[in-house]
């Protein structure tokens, strides 16, 4: 980036998926933190001015994608952004589908020995099949949309009755539902940066709030409802492991840029692996950012290493 013209950013931001202001939040950092003497930033938001980016296509050097959730971060927008030509960070096409399709990526992470709750995916809300759920998996279960984010439509169900009532719920999100053991235990969260030779950065513990029962869309979103620890109050051990598990998943799922794993720790020290952001938080406060200025990268270094790393994997 040593010349004298300015690169032009198409920000991506808002989108309709139930993360849209997750995703506008984060917009609003980012165009003040990129250096204004090197970038132009352009804000498109999908979900009204994707023609105009199209027809803009030929004066855009970069996009970069914050959307959450699906139609952002499920490849449909990598794809569109593949057909105009245009470099983005991040995950492309297959990635992107693969880490957001939650039974897929256990499948994945469970073929390269990281550790997985038992799970099953159902598609409907069968009274017979529950009562089999639980016996075989036992209680609380944790129900979520197969493609969601950000914990949207997931529950914790502790009797019979609540996956019953869980599973009607997540079906509304989506079509296809997740139900998996509950693992009682830390939780953790690693971020990794990079294209073929992907690093892990520090390891950071979520401690929710007393009024959280995990990591929910509130817990992850609302200022003060968690804590969080960075680098993880962990032996080396454990963050050796998270770290390794944390590229392990970048790489199976064949990812691209940067992702952030979340993960568990339970009593006996097994680390089980939840979920693969392939668009994590980009607000400063959020979990990425924070790995990443513990590892030495501030927020607009980071901003300007995702550039780097996306026009790299497009080879320009």
């Amino acid at each position: 980036m040593g010349d004298t013209k300015k690169m032009c950013i198409a920000l991506l931001a808002g989108g309709k998926s139930g993360e849209r202001e997750v995703s506008l939040s984060g917009a609003k950092i980012f165009e003040e933190a990129l250096d204004p003497n090197k970038f132009i930033i352009k804000r498109y938001d999908p979900a009204c001015d994707l023609a105009r980016l199209a027809q803009d296509s030929a004066d855009i050097d970069f996009a970069f994608i914050l959307l959450h959730g699906l139609f952002g971060e499920d490849g449909s927008v990598q794809g569109m952004l593949d057909l105009l030509d245009i470099a983005y960070q991040g995950s492309g096409i297959l990635g992107s589908a693969v880490a957001m399709d939650k039974n897929l990526a256990k499948v994945l992470y469970k073929m390269v020995g990281i550790p997985v709750a038992d799970w099953q995916v159902v598609t409907t809300m069968d009274s017979e099949q529950c009562d089999e759920m639980v016996a075989s998996m036992g209680l609380p279960l944790v129900i979520k949309p197969v493609r969601d984010g950000s914990s949207l439509g997931l529950t914790i169900a502790r009797s019979v009755q609540q996956v019953k009532e869980g599973i009607e719920h997540a079906l509304l999100n989506d079509s296809r539902v997740m139900v998996e053991q509950f693992i009682d235990g830390r939780e953790i969260t690693v971020s990794v940066l990079g294209n073929e030779n992907p690093e892990a950065m520090p390891v950071i513990e979520i401690v929710p709030g007393d009024e959280y029962e995990f990591f929910d869309y509130n817990a992850k979103y609302l200022p003060g409802a968690s804590k969080e620890i960075c680098p993880a109050e962990i032996s080396d051990e454990l963050t050796q492991t998270a770290q390794e598990y944390g590229v392990k998943a970048h790489k199976i799922l064949q990812l691209l840029g940067y992702s952030r794993s979340d993960m568990i720790i339970a009593e006996d020290n097994t680390m089980y692996i939840l979920e693969t952001n392939t668009i994590p938080g980009m607000t400063r406060t959020s979990l990425l950012p924070q790995s990443a200025a513990a590892h030495g990268l501030d927020y607009p270094d980071l901003l300007e290493r995702l550039i780097e790393l996306g026009l790299e994997a497009k080879g320009k």
